[in-house]
């Protein structure tokens, strides 16, 4: 799927850093697929908008999975990546996500909390009860927000943030994510998406210290608009 610069949705921007809604099927840094990332069409919506001269310096803060779609934060300037990065590994920004999942879970709201280890080859994380060789603790909190005819909508907030952590913890209770067929839903989206989407995000703006709280339109189709 290639992006272009009509199809950035800007969510906020300022001199240090702008925050962009990414579309699922879009890959926020470059890849071995060769696809255009968000990054590079991020930076072209700068130079054109700016007139900037010469290239445009941008920061990849983190990423999406490419079927995901929701919140990515870019730095504008190498003080404002910095800070970011610091406020990551510190856990000071609040990311909440919205997954659309089959089956209702037993509790309208839990704590997960298992063991993650991911495996290359397949580019998929097995869970575990237990701490094993070579595993990561996860956690993560959801609550069920609304109940549709065939899916819950859970809203869920990460408390660490490992290898498809959301994808594998719900499917371990028996909630795969909407046309995610890697982590055990039946069948694929039309267009390869999966219904997960990065949907708030809150934290100290990195240079100006004013609070910031974003939250993205979610994707425009029949599941998504039910839940809005």
């Amino acid at each position: 799927m290639q992006s272009n610069k009509e199809n950035l949705q800007v969510l906020f921007e300022d001199n240090h850093i702008l925050i962009v809604n990414k579309r699922a099927g879009d890959i926020t840094q470059g890849d071995k697929t060769g696809d255009k990332p968000l990054s590079e069409v991020a930076k072209e919506y700068i130079k054109e908008k700016y007139n900037k001269p010469g290239n445009v310096y941008l920061g990849v803060v983190h990423r999406l999975d490419r079927p995901t779609s929701g919140i990515i934060i870019f730095a504008r300037t190498s003080k404002a990546l910095e800070r970011l990065n610091k406020m990551l590994r510190e856990k000071t920004i609040n990311k909440t996500y919205w997954a659309v999942v089959k089956n209702h879970p037993k509790k309208e709201k839990e704590t997960l909390i298992n063991y993650l280890k991911k495996n290359p080859k397949n580019n998929k994380s097995s869970v575990f009860q237990k701490e094993i060789s070579g595993s990561k603790r996860a956690v993560l909190h959801y609550q069920v927000i609304q109940k549709l005819e065939n899916y819950s909508l859970l809203e869920v907030d990460l408390e660490t943030g490992r290898h498809h952590q959301i994808r594998a913890q719900l499917s371990a209770i028996g909630c795969a994510i909407k046309g995610d067929l890697k982590y055990g839903f039946s069948r694929s989206n039309k267009d390869g998406s999966i219904h997960l989407h990065a949907r708030k995000i809150e934290f100290t703006h990195p240079v100006s210290k004013e609070n910031i709280k974003i939250t993205a339109p979610t994707p425009n189709d029949v599941i998504w608009n039910a839940c809005n």
